[in-house]
């Protein structure tokens, strides 16, 4: 029997060593190590993962879904519209504004939260400072903006940040000056005109809506995440199994 788990275990070994081939490199001939296949997958779907996924790996936060953690896309005063590139989980630019407008506040999404439209939950978020794309930060929803995008739903969860002292302690639209919705509805409405596509902003809703909204995502995402765990996890098993047997 111990003859047979040490046949295994160098088997399992050998395995390892194999992931991480080597290659002949154009000058020199030197070697090199090439990528693993891990390395170039969604980490929260490996069981070796090396880079996380802004998307899928970050926590949402204990106190979600009421306070938490969303990924900055966009600077507040930006006309450069930055996205989640959803293959390599790195922050791209999908285009320069249309029209001569900027973004009132800071743009993002909330990790691991999933909508109709296959994408992680919007959310803007009001506070003092400009933030720079890819940092994250701890928010607070205080209602939800229902939105038409060419014929298609696209809400946006209003929110403050949770850590700025002049913002933290609103915790419905209704204590905002009525100027500010009206500022964020106005740039809705009008930043994709130029581009001859329509955009409807329907009537506020309060921050209890937002945090069903967010709840409802979550779930959506943690359901979707966990078949996909399945499927890699079955796919990696087999793999594992019948090399193994292979070289035993």
């Amino acid at each position: 029997m111990s003859l047979i788990v040490n046949v295994m275990n160098m088997a399992l070994l050998f395995l390892v060593l194999k992931m991480s081939t080597e290659e002949k490199s154009e000058e020199g001939g030197e070697t090199r190590s090439a990528p693993k296949l891990n390395e170039r997958i969604l980490s929260s779907l490996s069981r070796r993962s090396v880079a996380a996924h802004p998307w899928h790996d970050l926590e949402i936060g204990p106190g979600a879904p009421m306070i938490f953690n969303c990924v900055v896309e966009i600077t507040k005063g930006s006309k450069v519209k930055y996205e989640l590139d959803k293959k390599t989980g790195l922050i791209k630019v999908d285009r320069i504004l249309y029209s001569s407008v900027v973004y009132p506040h800071n743009y993002g999404f909330i990790p691991r939260t999933l909508c109709e439209d296959n994408d992680p939950l919007d959310v803007l978020v009001l506070m003092q400072e400009p933030v720079l794309p890819g940092c994250f930060l701890r928010a607070r929803a205080i209602g939800l903006m229902p939105m038409i995008d060419q014929g298609e739903k696209d809400d946006k969860i209003i929110a403050v940040c949770a850590d700025d002292p002049e913002y933290k302690h609103y915790t419905d639209l209704k204590e905002l000056a009525p100027h500010r919705l009206s500022e964020i509805r106005r740039f809705f409405e009008d930043y994709k005109k130029n581009e001859n596509k329509e955009v409807a902003v329907n009537d506020f809703l309060p921050a209890s809506t937002a945090v069903e909204a967010i709840q409802f995502s979550m779930s959506v995402s943690l359901e979707h995440l966990g078949s996909l765990r399945g499927v890699y996890s079955a796919y990696f098993e087999a793999i594992n199994k019948n090399t193994i047997l292979y070289k035993l």
